[in-house]
């Protein structure tokens, strides 16, 4: 399964290289070139399969898709071999406490330490931890003992394995990475369809820290249309009964469009092009509520004179988290829209 295969990598932004070697060898045969840019974005283009019945409809769409996680990088050693660390990316510091980690090219184990609750008492409990107080232990006796197996710079990734949970209703799946790996394996996906204008998909890098990988890509692809795939919030667990809060989406109900994130407002004319093909399809979907975290979109609208530019998300219950859980069901009406949505686009957006 290339979802497992893709939320096990380890791909924290600015070391995608293992998440970037799966994707090639899933999509090199259906694809007609490839390149690495410069960022690392993996670039594949799969030209146009038949006529375009409308002259005016795009030549060039765009899909993208971000291979980075978030995680930890480490910046330093402790004399007692406990190694201190910086985030990579936005992660809440009370996800960290007592982690299971995997360090640096060889993944040597190790746990995020912070000290036991009998010597906290009662009122450091009610604190926020104080995150200058943990540090990774891989369980070295000594600042030299863990320079041997450590290098400042190495990249920390969280130790999750992907696992299906139910194949029963919403057929649920938990792993690391999940944003955005549910996109690359969706795109990959869409790269075995055939269509009437050139499809360029685009496995970005360092989305989590800038969206840079799509800027690049954006700039360089300089195409009519653009689409970010993301895995998205899903803030579907009980509230508080006193307040009407509604979720930004919920597990099960589908996968996502946008009216807008924090980063971009999406052309409503591909807003529309994916609701009206999903009510057509039979594809059960929902609105994302609430202008939230940003995508590869607020990078590529505003590439050259500006790109007509969407999101489509499947929602991800605990993103930025050492583990999330995601509907299997989703993410496949997620790839089955998406692939309807291009094949309806070689008709032209309307105006």
């Amino acid at each position: 399964m290339l979802l497992k295969e893709l939320s096990e990598a380890r791909g924290v932004s600015g070391n995608e290289a293992a998440v970037r070697e799966l994707l090639l060898k899933a999509v090199e045969n259906t694809i007609d070139k490839h390149c690495i840019d410069a960022l690392g974005n993996l670039l594949c283009l799969k030209k146009a399969r038949k006529p375009a019945a409308n002259p005016a409809a795009p030549q060039k769409v765009l899909i993208t898709a971000h291979m980075d996680e978030v995680g930890l990088i480490i910046s330093g050693f402790n004399a007692d071999g406990t190694l201190r660390y910086e985030k990579v990316g936005g992660i809440d510091n009370r996800m960290l406490l007592s982690k299971q980690v995997l360090v640096g090219e060889k993944a040597v184990p190790g746990v995020i330490g912070y000290r036991p609750i009998h010597l906290i008492g009662r009122s450091g409990i009610e604190k926020v931890a104080d995150m200058s107080q943990t540090a990774i232990d891989i369980g070295a006796s000594s600042r030299d003992a863990a320079a041997k197996l450590v290098q400042l710079g190495d990249y920390v990734t969280f130790r999750t394995s992907f696992e299906v949970l139910t194949e029963d209703g919403l057929r649920t799946a938990k792993g690391k990475a999940l944003d955005d790996r549910v996109g690359c394996a969706e795109l990959a996906e869409a790269l075995e369809g055939e269509y009437a204008f050139d499809l360029y998909a685009a496995f970005t890098t360092q989305e989590e820290v800038g969206l840079r990988g799509a800027r690049v890509a954006g700039y360089s692809i300089n195409p009519d249309v653009a689409v970010a795939l993301e895995g998205t919030v899903c803030d579907d667990l009980p509230k508080e009964r006193d307040r009407d809060l509604s979720p930004v989406t919920e597990l099960g109900k589908g996968p996502a469009i946008s009216f807008r994130d924090g980063s971009v407002i999406c052309d409503r004319r591909l807003v529309t092009l994916f609701s009206e093909t999903a009510e057509q399809q039979g594809i059960p979907y929902q609105y994302k509520r609430g202008a939230v975290g940003g995508t590869d979109a607020g990078a590529l609208h505003l590439v050259r004179e500006g790109v007509p530019a969407a999101v489509l998300s499947v929602p991800c219950r605990y993103i930025h988290a050492p583990v999330s859980i995601v509907s299997l069901q989703d993410f496949d009406n997620a790839a089955r829209l998406l692939k309807a949505a291009l094949t309806k686009l070689e008709g032209g957006l309307e105006a």
